[in-house]
């Protein structure tokens, strides 16, 4: 079935516009290179902005009678969130978010500020050392489009397996695997239902795009269980904040631990917490990289390696992580001096 966008069609195709946000037939929004705009553009009518609605759940094989919103992906890949009354009031409404067709490099994120080269040099070793990370971050700070960049380097020795609720990871890599969950249906299967799975089928690491149920707890479980080097994001505005949420996700599964318990997994679990944000200039940036490092009297402890400066610059603090002796383990990536506040970079042999 071919959908009729009307309107749609240029904002679709622009490659400057990375989110639309109809709120009504008469109001439409945008995501214009990291800013939040509202166009002129518009439906003739109520009507032609329902027919629309009513495609796209026919083409995705949803059935409108069976609820009031709806989750899905586009012929094009872009993914797509309906609401209806009496769950919108005012109306229906859809938003649409793009993704890039190209996987974005190390390099690609250091032209657009992104990070720095430093960073670049340091996450590169991480990622070949084996580190697990957590990508924290709001809405919209492209913490997707970060994980593809991450999960593309791994080595193609490697099998990776991926879990998401919707289809958002376009992998570069010759041995990935994506599960996904299914709502609609007799038989609906969990995020977790599909992490527990990727246990049986040899992976050498698990993504899951983003922990916001009890998926979580799985996720722990498999990074202290031999996946080195497994990757996640989670929703949060500052690392604090993410290692509170996924605290709270891991209670809320109905695992029966005690709260230190819980600790305990996630200081054994995570190496990295790799924090970003949208300014409110649009601009995406890395604003901190902090190093797990245990337990300190039931706190987990944490160190940071890269932060923000006073004059808004990501700098290394002058902290030489405990992780580094895991980065070289296979072979030498980093020295020491790397982490020297304006050191010149020292590489390995």
């Amino acid at each position: 079935m071919q959908i009729d966008y009307g309107p749609l069609k240029t904002l679709l195709e622009s490659e400057d516009i990375s989110e639309l946000m109809i709120n009504s037939w008469s109001r439409i929004f945008v995501e214009h290179k990291g800013m939040l705009v509202e166009t002129s553009v518009r439906f003739v009518d109520q009507r032609q902005f329902e027919e629309l609605i009513y495609s796209i759940l026919k083409n995705d094989n949803k059935n409108i009678n069976s609820g009031y919103c709806f989750d899905g992906v586009l012929p094009s890949g872009y993914r797509y969130n309906i609401t209806l009354p009496p769950m919108s009031p005012k109306g229906s409404t859809l938003t649409i978010r793009k993704f890039s067709a190209k996987n974005f490099s190390l390099d690609d994120l250091v032209k657009s500020k992104f990070m720095t080269e430093k960073v670049s040099h340091f996450l590169k070793a991480a990622v070949e050392g084996r580190l697990s990370i957590v990508i924290s971050g709001g809405t919209g700070s492209g913490k997707t489009a970060f994980l593809n960049t991450l999960g593309s380097m791994i080595s193609p020795d490697e099998r990776i397996v991926s879990i998401e609720d919707v289809a958002e990871l376009k992998l570069n890599h010759p041995n990935w695997l994506a599960l996904q969950s299914v709502r609609e249906g007799s038989l609906p299967i969990t995020s977790r239902d599909c992490l527990i799975n990727s246990l049986r089928m040899r992976p050498d690491r698990i993504i899951v795009g983003e922990c916001r149920r009890d998926e979580t707890f799985e996720m722990l479980q498999a990074m202290n269980t031999g996946h080195d080097g497994s990757m996640t994001t989670i929703h949060g505005n500052s690392p604090i904040d993410c290692l509170s949420r996924m605290e709270s996700l891991v209670q809320f599964c109905g695992v029966d631990l005690p709260l230190k318990q819980v600790r305990y997994q996630m200081s054994q679990a995570i190496d990295l917490i790799i924090q970003i944000r949208r300014r409110a200039d649009g601009q995406r940036e890395i604003t901190d990289i902090w190093e797990i490092t245990g337990m300190s009297n039931d706190i987990i402890s944490r160190s940071a390696i890269f932060e923000k400066s006073k004059a808004g610059e990501l700098v290394l603090t002058g902290y030489v992580p405990e992780i580094l002796q895991k980065i070289n383990l296979a072979r030498p990536l980093l020295h020491s001096s790397f982490f020297e506040p304006k050191a010149v970079v020292k590489k390995s042999a």
